[in-house]
């Protein structure tokens, strides 16, 4: 997938930590952890962003050696229950972790130790499909550790993909802004590293004065986020910052407020820079769509347009394909970067391709008389009170203008709206009342002090349902 040798001379990667590796270097490194693999085997990689972790993945990508790619910051009970399920030969783990796995150090680099793990349980579950490359864990697995399945060809042809819409050069100098185990932070080391650009590595977030340290020193060309990173960098007064540099801005995660994306659409028409809008889930590695910069401004709600080599349909209630438009369906997507499939144990690592390239998002969407698509909802965030039918979706969106910090959760009994500060309770209530004509029974309005989130930004839902007891 990674060709280095192309770019032998160019330089890869330059860390917060004054790190800095050539593309030969990078080549150099793989061959070393190569090295030291005794067999075909499961590694499990404790990430974060840090060159040490980066070596481990793009090393077992070009070696054929499967993987999974988990929060190196997350407890070892978190981490534990994934080695419980799949039984992975290999620990890449950050050296100050080695006392919570039972095997034998047989490589260290950069700070991180490669620990093989000799068990019965893993002669016994050692078979794993040929074509299987990454394992990602889902957005939504808070609870239990089930993994996608992807194969070498949907990560390059999701990567390409994403290069040629984006036109990304060697000359590109991307920050990296999420985590690398978060399917959208590592699709932008992907599209990267396959042309030849330089990878600014580092962990902190874009909330703290490190980040913006290292920003000033390296110069970024491109800029990556969740809703809540543009949400929370308005409030930061980013406009007013000194991002010169910076020419590409991109959003993917989640639906970004239509109010907002017009903001950022005017700032980059301003500053000469772009942002794209992008749609997409882990299990198309993860791009599906991208709304061409050029059409930001005229439909700010909109994910756009499938990515190149992709294709989106729509399907009524009854499976038959939607044809007209503005017409509300679920959204499937087909293409080369769609997923094998899921895993919910060792087992399941032995699988082919169970998708054969169609992925059914789960999504409510329509798509537009231009043929540019929009997410309306999840099939599964839709509630029914009194007999009418309500989004979730939809209802945090209508309260994001008053705050930008809240969640929406609910069940056909109550719809429950959660901000962190009780200042916009009685703004909120008037837009409930006035909107959605909601009788002051059917919802509730919550002050939470910290709405729980993944540490890319994405709610968590299932926890926020479980800390408003529904």
């Amino acid at each position: 997938m990674f060709n280095l040798f192309q770019y032998a001379k160019n330089t890869a990667v330059i860390s917060d930590r004054g790190e800095i590796f050539s593309y030969a270097q990078l080549s150099d490194e793989v061959e070393q952890f190569g090295l030291h693999l005794r067999k075909r085997g499961l590694v499990c990689c404790l990430c974060k962003n840090e060159i040490g972790a980066l070596i481990g993945y793009i090393s077992c990508i070009c070696k054929g050696i499967p993987l999974v790619l988990l929060d190196g910051g997350r407890d070892r009970y978190y981490v534990g229950s994934y080695i419980e399920k799949y039984y992975p030969e290999y620990i890449w783990t950050p050296s100050d972790r080695y006392s919570e796995f039972n095997g034998s150090i047989i490589y260290e680099k950069h700070g991180y130790l490669l620990v093989h793990i000799d068990s019965k349980l893993e002669r016994e579950h050692s078979h794993l499909h040929d074509k299987l490359a990454l394992c990602l864990t889902t957005s939504g697995s808070t609870g239990s550790p089930k993994l996608v399945r992807l194969t070498i060809d949907n990560l390059k042809s999701n990567a390409h993909s994403i290069a040629t819409y984006l036109n990304i050069t060697e000359d590109e100098r991307p920050i990296t802004t999420l985590p690398m185990y978060y399917s959208f932070g590592l699709s932008v080391i992907n599209s990267h590293l396959i042309k030849g650009a330089t990878i600014l590595l580092t962990d902190n977030t874009v909330f703290s004065k490190s980040f913006w340290d290292f920003f000033g020193q390296t110069s970024p060309t491109s800029i990556a986020g969740v809703p809540f990173t543009y949400e929370m960098l308005v409030t930061m007064g980013f406009f007013q910052m000194d991002i010169t540099s910076v020419k590409t801005m991109i959003q993917a995660g989640g639906k970004l407020n239509a109010d907002v994306v017009k903001r950022y659409v005017k700032f980059a028409q301003e500053t000469n820079k772009i942002f794209v809008v992008m749609y997409g889930q882990t299990e198309a590695s993860p791009r599906m769509s991208y709304l061409p910069f050029e059409y930001a401004g005229e439909k700010p709600s909109s994910i756009g347009i499938p990515i190149p080599g992709g294709e989106f349909m729509l399907y009524d209630m009854n499976g038959q394909t939607i044809q007209q438009p503005n017409v509300e369906g679920e959204l499937i997507y087909k293409g080369a970067n769609v997923c094998m499939g899921y895993a919910d144990s060792r087992e399941d690592l032995d699988k082919g391709d169970e998708n054969k390239g169609i992925l059914k998002t789960g999504d409510v969407a329509y798509k537009d008389a231009d043929g540019f698509y929009y997410i309306t909802g999840r099939i599964k965030r839709f509630v029914k009170i009194w007999g009418n039918r309500y989004n979730l979706d939809a209802i945090e969106q209508l309260v994001k203008p008053i705050t930008p910090n809240c969640a929406c959760v609910g069940n056909d009994n109550k719809i429950h709206v959660v901000v962190d500060n009780s200042t916009f309770v009685e703004e909120i209530k008037l837009l409930m009342a006035k909107k959605l004509q909601l009788d002051k029974s059917c919802y509730s309005i919550h002050v939470m002090e910290c709405i729980p989130k993944t540490p890319s930004g994405k709610i968590q839902y299932a926890e926020l349902k479980r800390v408003v007891d529904i």
